[in-house]
């Protein structure tokens, strides 16, 4: 995809500027734009641009919709309809009730929320029983070992204040996903949730999160007998949205992260809690104004939520559009990488049996052997990264992820991520395949004259 041209520079002449710097600026900022075109974006799992659709329900909401969403006049009413509107939107979107969706300002916030919410609900359930089997017992979390931050660190976090006991299951390294059999063995009297993604940001690969809830949903029955906690099911569903189906009631699970900027929206999110209040607990993490049933108080951000309602709408109605246009997409990317590389690379997002994204595609070059970070850096036209955004302070460590999902240290060393979105082309393909052959060379003529000089 043609990124959208830089607006930053200013063709305007100001009041002390002559027509020659106003020239100079015109001439720097073609020359930008034509770059700017030239590039070819493959970063869709870190972030997408907002869908133009988005954008004019947002331009709209703000201009039209500025009032208080809890004002009953007509600016505040009109916003108060629009954020009705986007939660229906965002309900239909993952086929749950619109009751059930609480607004946040992102993903991070929205996994904090359950995490928190999950260990105060088993703390406030001991002390009811005042004894008990579990008296005295920390709450214990189930969780993978390739989790985004916005779920590893808060876990970190309450095991070292000593108020959790948490459980990284690793994935394994056959099938890169978290195993049923071993998220079920794992499981103690204390255990008061489980949280897995429902699809890896490095390797595309889709966790069986349906599976694992039909496990849960009995063993939770027979532990309610014994006066134990339910297993609440949590999945951060930020990858999967916009690019395969998600459906609340097919994976039967208690909470679904919603992330917008991963599928073309603006950036905040939304939790959805299966029959908050009543079947789900949910506890604030803010105390203010009672907003949002007071389970996020603070004045709506109207407009982000327009434009996440659309966001969600487009998705609802073009899904299946996306996901075989971006698997048509990923699938040439592979075809031509071999082609042209053959036994010089390695993916790294190939597992046996195993589903993934539709637009994820990891790979590394072996020969010449360098970092991923090297590659990228040699290309003229190519824009994309070595994994997950969230971890680039790592500097030249092995992503994590995909050492725990058995990809060889070498191998995790010199990988890129490669994730198309829902304007890339094949011409697109065939332009960044090239940039990263032409890339590669360059490293080898470069470490061929390094070895020549030590000779």
């Amino acid at each position: 995809m043609a990124l959208p041209p830089p607006d930053s520079l200013s063709t305007c002449p100001s009041a002390h500027g002559s027509k020659l710097q106003n020239s100079k600026r015109q001439a720097m900022a073609e020359k930008i734009e034509t770059s700017a075109k030239s590039k070819v974006y493959l970063d869709y799992n870190a972030t997408t641009p907002p869908a133009a659709e988005v954008v004019d329900v947002i331009t709209e909401a703000l201009q039209e919709a500025w009032g208080n969403p809890s004002s009953s006049y007509s600016a505040g009413s009109k916003a108060k309809e629009l954020i009705d509107t986007a939660r229906a939107q965002i309900a239909r979107m993952v086929r749950g009730k619109p009751e059930d969706v609480i607004f946040t300002s992102g993903g991070t916030e929205a996994n904090n929320m359950v995490l928190f919410s999950a260990v105060d609900y088993f703390n406030m359930s001991i002390k009811k029983e005042q004894s008990g089997p579990l008296d005295m017992a920390l709450p214990h979390i189930i969780t993978s070992n390739v989790e985004h931050d916005s779920i590893a660190l808060p876990l970190k976090h309450l095991q070292r204040a000593h108020r959790a006991e948490v459980t990284f299951v690793p994935v394994s390294t056959r099938t890169g996903r978290v195993e049923v059999d071993d998220v079920v063995a794992a499981l103690r009297p204390n255990t008061c949730l489980v949280s897995i993604m429902l699809a890896n940001n490095e390797t595309g690969v889709i966790m069986p999160i349906g599976k694992l809830s039909l496990r849960l949903a009995p063993i939770s029955k027979e532990r309610k007998a014994q006066g134990l906690p339910p297993v609440l099911l949590h999945t951060d569903a930020a990858q999967a949205l916009g690019k395969i189906s998600v459906d609340v009631q097919e994976l039967g699970v208690h909470y679904l992260t919603i992330v917008g900027h991963k599928f073309y929206g603006p950036r905040i999110g939304a939790l959805y809690v299966h029959g908050i209040e009543h079947k789900t607990p949910l506890l604030p993490m803010l105390h203010g104004g009672g907003q949002e049933r007071n389970y996020r108080p603070g004045t709506e951000n109207t407009p982000m939520i327009a434009g996440l309602g659309q966001a969600a709408e487009l998705v609802s109605l073009h899904c299946t559009v996306y996901e075989n246009h971006m698997r048509n997409v990923r699938d040439y990317v592979e075809e031509r990488l071999q082609t042209v590389f053959g036994n010089k690379i390695r993916f790294n997002s190939h597992f046996s049996g195993t589903e993934r994204l539709p637009n994820t595609c990891n790979v590394s070059l072996l020969r010449p052997a360098v970092l991923g970070r090297e590659w990228l850096s040699h290309c003229d036209y190519l824009l994309a990264s070595v994994g997950a955004a969230c971890h680039s302070d790592r500097g030249d460590s092995p992503s994590h992820v995909l050492l725990s999902s058995g990809v060889p240290p070498e191998a995790a060393r010199g990988a890129i991520r490669l994730s198309v979105g829902r304007d890339t082309s094949r011409e697109d393909v065939d332009l960044i395949v090239e940039d990263l052959k032409q890339a590669a060379k360059r490293l080898e003529n470069k470490g061929t004259k390094k070895g020549e000089l030590k000779n």
